[in-house]
């Protein structure tokens, strides 16, 4: 039996729903306090996590440690830049066919799944380039 959802955890999933992008907990409860939602910063941390274990959002933590929500709507997968934190979302996932594979042999149940790649953009491998010739 699946829990009652809170009145926030129901308008931070509303809202997760409505963005089109991933968003810090803080985005998040500015945007719900500028639409006169009274809601404190650590119920916004408790609901997200409760609606992550529910398997409604996933959060994804960049290289600076700040995390992003979204709604598991659909994936979302990225390359993402180690030196200056740019990520570029991918749009093709070669990991549905093992997902599948995975719930059929351990009957899990997935909720979602991440594919992220590290390394450097073409911006930061120029300016290492660059930074790595010898002077003349």
């Amino acid at each position: 039996m699946k829990a009652r959802r809170t009145r926030s955890q129901e308008r931070i999933l509303t809202l997760l729903k409505t963005l089109n992008q991933a968003v810090s907990a803080q985005d998040i409860h500015s945007d719900l306090r500028q639409t006169g939602q009274n809601i404190g910063l650590a119920t916004v941390y408790r609901s997200l996590e409760s609606l992550k274990l529910e398997g409604v959002v996933q959060v994804r933590t960049l290289p600076s440690g700040e995390s992003l929500y979204t709604s598991t709507h659909d994936d979302r997968h990225h390359l993402t830049c180690l030196r200056c934190g740019d990520s570029i979302p991918i749009n093709e996932c070669p990991v549905h066919e093992l997902e599948e594979q995975l719930h059929r042999s351990y009957q899990f149940k997935i909720h979602y799944h991440m594919l992220e790649f590290f390394g450097l953009c073409t911006q930061c491998q120029l300016a290492s380039t660059a930074g790595n010739l010898p002077s003349a």
